[in-house]
């Protein structure tokens, strides 16, 4: 029986074997000189003939990759990252995985299949990244396992044996005081990256939030930002610009640049965006150069404190922050326009 052209092949091996029937499949074309060759992946042996069209058939109804036994850590990724950035609405948390991964270097050459927990812990252990940062790589094994048993590519999550993986600890937030908010306003000019600080304190936003904020959402003359991600609640919430901080967002923007917070590459001569890791690390030369001690999420705690204290209405510092909002009554009947949250975020004082 003739097979379809470019269905594979299945060839009888001579000699005594136990499985004597190849099947073989096309990988791809390579011109080797003035010829083109073609590139041949073997799928497996068998018994007999009718194991062998049968295999060669199950291939072509539910296809597999064919370098299951070879594909490593990298090409997974490939694959991966692939379908599941499909899913994702926003670059930050592309950037995010990509980061990872790039944090993942000596497991990028290694079969996926001789992967051991001993492997993996040993690579977020020795990466000279914050603990948050080391929790994201772990997330992506776990995901990409998840992919891997999907294509049975492995039988085990060797991810979710990973037990000595240290995972940042919670601790307790403590919001910035009225003299440090002073103390960075007297920096601005000086110390870089002070004002993305403040842009955090005086908004709300969360850090990701914070360097995603894209200039297209910003509405300086009606006086407000379009942006947040993470929950239905939070993704694309109107913020208010805070009078105070107007001067700085006025400063910071540019059409001609995607995000309105950028890093300049002076190899390249050009912006590129901040990844969150990069804003930690600048967070901290800041909170290094001014004696401080807070956490890149503590900018979102301090506005959430200062509003409570300065009383403002519960329900619009819900819609500001993105927090979802419990009571049908106020959710399905109550409109809050942009004058009434811009109006009620002033009442909010730092200083």
């Amino acid at each position: 029986m003739k097979l379809p052209n470019g269905f594979g092949s299945i060839y009888k091996l001579k000699g005594n074997r136990r499985n004597p029937y190849m099947v073989v499949l096309t990988k791809g074309y390579v011109r080797v000189k003035n010829n083109i060759k073609r590139e041949k992946m073997i799928l497996g042996y068998y018994c007999t003939k009718k194991e062998a069209l049968s295999a060669l058939t199950n291939y072509h109804e539910n296809p597999y990759d064919i370098q299951t036994e070879s594909i490593t850590f990298a090409e997974l990724y490939e694959k991966w990252s692939e379908e599941h950035f499909k899913k994702l609405n926003n670059k930050s948390s592309i950037r995010t995985c990509t980061a990872a991964f790039n944090h993942s270097k000596p497991l990028h050459n290694m079969r996926f299949k001789d992967i051991r927990p001993n492997h993996l812990e040993g690579v977020i252990e020795n990466a000279d990244v914050g603990d948050a940062t080391k929790s994201r790589m772990k997330s992506m094994y776990n995901l990409i396992y998840r992919y891997a048993l999907k294509y049975d590519i492995v039988n085990k999550n060797y991810a979710e044996l990973c037990n000595s993986i240290k995972v940042e600890r919670k601790k307790e937030k403590i919001p910035f005081s009225h003299n440090e908010i002073k103390m960075m306003w007297e920096h601005t000019e000086d110390l870089p990256f002070a004002d993305m600080i403040l842009v955090g304190i005086y908004t709300g936003f969360r850090p990701i939030e914070l360097i995603s904020i894209k200039n297209e959402n910003i509405h300086l003359e009606e006086g407000y930002i379009i942006g947040g991600t993470k929950t239905k609640a939070g993704t694309n919430r109107i913020v208010p610009i805070k009078s105070e901080i107007k001067s700085i967002i006025k400063k910071k923007y540019n059409p001609d640049n995607e995000y309105l917070f950028n890093d300049y590459n002076a190899f390249e001569h050009e912006y590129t965006p901040l990844s969150y890791d990069r804003y930690r690390g600048r967070f901290s030369k800041v909170m290094t150069a001014l004696n401080m001690h807070h956490t890149p999420h503590e900018t979102r705690h301090t506005f959430i404190t200062y509003a409570k204290k300065c009383k403002i209405n519960d329900y619009i510092l819900k819609k500001i922050v993105g927090h979802e909002i419990r009571d049908i009554t106020e959710k399905v009947y109550t409109h809050r326009n942009i004058e009434e949250l811009i109006s009620e975020i002033e009442k909010i004082h730092f200083l």
